[in-house]
């Protein structure tokens, strides 16, 4: 234990300069001393101010040996809202001037075999609560308002050291929440932790566990994961303990030999430099839409391969497969739609590019592809560039020329249409006013020739696009209505 405010010799200066006490948390400690309560800054806020991560308005973590009616009753009238989601678990939510606060008590929790709920059981001491906490550097705390940082685990040398370990056994640790084997590929990613020898092995064993788990745990780690600094290094340990082969099984089956003349890429190394090359061009913080692309953007190869005279091998349609694959995958994992939308549409998207060509695509071509990937255009440039991975410098070079060559077509035909937008010049009220019809999938019909009309021809102005309408009508056998006539009539 080391008092902050009195540090006794260099090395505690030295953590007491590091580990700054939030304001929030110290107001919210100086209620529960009030009241005869200990409360302690737990968790990563601890963790995160040891590392220089801090954040000027944190959510902060506490532990108490009040219980959770008794913490809801002391915070009265100094929260500004509260939230008792997780009171069943010993957790109260609390917010105030911007800040939201997690208080739960001190716990332990365990999983049997088929729950995916943990059963708390109240405990009385800070040692119970930390020893139960998933890794030792998140198991250190700082008393509040007192600034006692309480470290039992070692969780300070071990940032230090750059290695990730349990308080306790990790096997036991794992059975009690099987989310930490992912919690454990996680850090890795965001803060560069190296998994001790027996933490990996415990992970390799309890992997079968993972199955426990609600598929939103699972999935909120995976997209957190994925935004790291480093998702590479997490996937790969996934991959390595065998827990992608559960959650993520789609990115294992994709490490598929190499043939003895290297006439194809390994798609799972492939894939490892194309995320790595989107991340390098996001422009402002990670892209998980991106990324996710990124990562998924092959999964339809091994179900694709066939080997062809010559030595070679294709992925016919893969990415057809790809974004059945991936929509089944995520919408197993329970992702947002739109956030499962935008990423099909861009591992569908992918390949087109390379029917471009140097440049044989028409305008309309040009027009369908700006359609077609919508609000996705940027992402969609970004994963196709990515996706050149070739040593060869003069194919690599040639193939960014020809997509400079593409989005400056884009750019030229967006500067005398509205190309980012495209849609029939005549909506479906139009037409229906035109032919005299009813709401009906005729009208989707012919709003559908109105959009191919656009894509050929670009903008034609409403008489022309009128008379098109008109044209189209006749020639399918649909009545046009002449003025002064009957509806739906040509007399």
């Amino acid at each position: 234990m080391i008092s902050l405010d009195n540090p006794r010799d260099s090395a505690e200066q030295v953590v007491s300069e590091l580990l700054r006490v939030p304001a929030p948390a110290d107001e919210l400690g100086r209620i529960f001393a009030d009241h005869g309560h200990a409360l302690y800054l737990v968790g990563g806020s601890v963790r995160d101010s040891l590392l220089g991560r801090a954040q000027s308005a944190p959510d902060l973590d506490f532990t108490t040996d009040a219980r959770p009616e008794r913490v809801l009753e002391i915070t009265r009238g100094w929260a500004e809202a509260t939230w008792e989601a997780g009171i069943a678990f010993g957790t109260v939510g609390l917010a105030r001037r911007g800040v939201r606060f997690e208080v739960t008590t001190y716990r332990s929790e365990t999983y049997d075999r088929t729950s995916r709920n943990p059963t708390v059981t109240y405990g009385d001491g800070l040692h119970g609560d930390l020893v139960r906490r998933d890794f030792t550097v998140n198991a250190m705390a700082v008393s509040v308002p007192g600034h006692d940082f309480v470290d039992l685990f070692g969780g300070m040398a071990d940032l230090a050291r750059g290695v990730l370990r349990t308080p306790g056994v990790p096997e036991a640790s794992f059975d009690d929440d099987p989310l930490r084997i992912l919690r454990a590929a996680r850090f890795e990613a965001a803060l560069g932790l190296t998994p001790v020898p027996e933490l990996v092995a415990a992970m390799r064993s309890r992997a079968e566990r993972i199955k426990i788990v609600s598929p939103e745990r699972v999935r909120d780690e995976l997209r957190k994961l994925i935004a790291s600094p480093n998702p590479i290094a997490g996937l790969e340990r996934l991959v390595d303990v065998g827990i992608a082969d559960i959650v993520l099984p789609e990115l294992g089956a994709m490490r598929m030999e190499i043939d003895e003349h290297h006439q194809h890429k390994d798609v799972y190394a492939h894939t490892m430099t194309v995320l790595s090359q989107a991340m390098a061009l996001e422009d402002d913080g990670p892209d998980e839409i991106l990324r996710w692309a990124a990562l998924l953007h092959d999964i339809g190869k091994p179900r694709t391969r066939r080997h062809i005279p010559g030595g070679r091998v294709s992925f016919h349609h893969h990415e057809v497969v790809g974004r059945d694959m991936t929509r089944r995958r995520l919408t197993a994992l329970r992702f947002p739609k739109d956030v499962t939308d935008a990423i099909c549409s861009l591992v569908f998207l992918h390949l087109r590019f390379h029917g471009y060509g140097s440049g044989e695509w028409t305008d309309s071509a040009v027009r369908r592809y700006v359609h077609d990937a919508g609000p996705q255009l940027n992402r969609l440039h970004k994963l196709v560039r990515s996706d050149c991975t070739t040593r060869n410098r003069r194919k690599a070079e040639s193939l960014a020329r020809t997509y400079d060559s593409l989005e400056e077509r884009i750019a030229d035909l967006a500067a005398s249409e509205e190309i980012a937008a495209i849609r029939p010049e005549l909506s479906g009220d139009d037409i229906m006013a035109l032919l005299a019809l009813p709401p009906s999938r005729l009208v989707g019909k012919a709003r559908e020739h109105m959009l191919d009309v656009r894509f050929e021809r670009g903008l034609l102005g409403r008489e022309a696009a009128e008379a098109e309408l008109l044209r189209w009508a006749r020639e399918n056998g649909i009545p046009v209505p002449v003025p002064g006539g009957e509806p739906g009539s040509d007399v």
